[in-house]
């Protein structure tokens, strides 16, 4: 399967195009979200980072490698809806408390595509908060470049 796979990238993906990749950089002030614990499934999707921003929300980011790619050379759209569902815990993490939250609703539309090799970033913001629900709204983008709009719910968990 490694050899399929390998093979795959080599079609998609030059060598010079994998080195220019793997230049890139998350942008200082990012960090892993690390302090609640580790969700395997972000980290083997991600790695992802977010970074307090002044609101009170957190903006998120990653860099799409050629692990994310779909078969057409471009950011696989489940890829973009984990990190969707992702940044709408860092956008209302300060709202949830210790205890946390559960998606209880994710919406998600198509922009454009999301290239490989490049800065892939979150940022939203919190439409409204009850006493049992956080509603969060946001896009995923590169540079200018909108590549996916989202909203959900998350049910805030009650500490035991």
């Amino acid at each position: 399967m490694k050899l399929i796979r390998a093979r795959q990238f080599a079609v998609l993906f030059s060598k010079q195009m994998i080195e220019a990749i793997m230049a890139v950089e998350i942008p200082e002030g990012y960090k892993l979200w690390t302090d609640m614990g580790t969700d395997p499934f972000e980290d083997l999707a991600g790695p992802f980072h977010l970074k307090p921003q002044e609101d009170g929300t957190h903006k998120c980011a990653f860099i799409s490698d050629p692990k994310h790619a779909n078969m057409g050379g471009m950011i696989h759209g489940g890829l973009l809806m984990t990190f969707a569902d992702y940044a709408l815990f860092a956008i209302a993490r300060d709202c949830l408390g210790e205890a946390g939250g559960v998606t209880i609703s994710f919406n998600s539309e198509f922009v454009s595509a999301g290239p490989i090799g490049a800065l892939i970033e979150a940022s939203g913001e919190i439409v409204k908060v009850t006493g049992s629900m956080v509603f969060v709204r946001g896009k995923i983008y590169t540079g200018e470049q909108t590549i996916l709009s989202f909203s959900g719910i998350i049910k805030k968990l009650r500490s035991r």
